[in-house]
């Protein structure tokens, strides 16, 4: 059947090139920035038409855009967003460099699985704001602090994405690093990590997730002058000052560097995964 084998020899046909401008714009910028605008017209209209007519419950657009307008003109703005990125970032660093070991060993000691694997479970499911009161006590109003919630945050869930991904590997890629002689730390560099990195990335994006909303949850709670003002000590300033335009431009900042953090990190490494096992199809 000539047709049916054309057929299937298109499907086996790598498609090739780069998508056009057009192409671009349509698929990738359109529907967020439709998005955007029907927010934005469904905000405004709630004010237009007073159905809620209280700017200290809801401010209009342009009171949200005249509290960044003069953040940006006093420069604040850059540094409170600087101030929780830098160690939203340095908290998660940390946390990479223990979840990882640490969901190597949970994966690969049954023992370890046993005693410690529940305690991870349920650490993942622990609200990060329990962690600030005692973190508070036992390390006082510092950066430290910050780190080590966003540590107890972090750390469960880049542990449990690893042995998850290190359950998934088939058997097969085992066996034959280790008769290809790839055993110990080699082996768990060259087969197990690699074969697992789908699990671990998933389970770095929960993390980051985790450690983000960790970081939120320790300014908001135990704010001091020291420590400078971040998203969340921006938060709380305008929730004491009743600055409704202030708190939506808090809300919007924090939305805002958690999707930019995504898009321009973690959405490349998933997609160059996926690529790099023929599961991403290009469109």
């Amino acid at each position: 059947m000539p047709g049916i084998e054309a057929g299937l020899d298109a499907l086996e046909t790598e498609q090739s090139g780069r998508p056009s401008l057009r192409q671009t714009l349509v698929g990738k910028v359109l529907p967020p920035v439709t998005a955007i605008v029907v927010v934005l017209v469904v905000w405004q209209g709630l004010i237009t038409f007073k159905i809620v007519d209280d700017p200290t419950k809801l401010p209009s657009p342009s009171d949200v855009a005249q509290a960044f307008h003069t953040d940006w003109l006093k420069g604040d703005l850059l540094g409170y967003i600087w101030t929780s990125v830098s160690r939203g970032l340095l908290g998660f660093f940390f946390a990479l460099l223990i979840g990882t070991p640490l969901g190597l060993l949970v994966a690969r000691v049954r023992f370890v699985r046993a005693a410690i694997g529940p305690i991870l479970s349920g650490l993942q499911s622990l609200p990060s704001v329990a962690w600030v009161p005692p973190a508070v006590i036992w390390l006082g109003l510092n950066n430290s602090m910050m780190y080590a919630v966003i540590l107890l945050g972090a750390v469960p869930s880049i542990a449990n994405g690893l042995v998850s991904g290190v359950d998934q590997v088939p058997p097969l890629f085992l066996r034959a690093g280790r008769t290809m002689g790839a055993t110990g730390l080699r082996g768990t560099w060259h087969v197990t990590l690699p074969a697992a990195l789908p699990g671990y990335v998933a389970g770095m994006k929960q993390g980051w997730a985790f450690a983000w909303r960790s970081l939120m949850a320790a300014e908001i709670i135990a704010s001091f002058p020291d420590l400078g003002v971040g998203l969340g000590q921006l938060l709380e300033n305008a929730r004491t000052a009743s600055d409704m335009a202030m708190v939506f431009e808090a809300i919007l900042l924090i939305l805002f560097v958690g999707i930019a953090i995504d898009l321009l990190i973690f959405s490349p490494l998933e997609r160059w995964v996926l690529r790099s096992r023929g599961l991403l199809v290009k469109s």
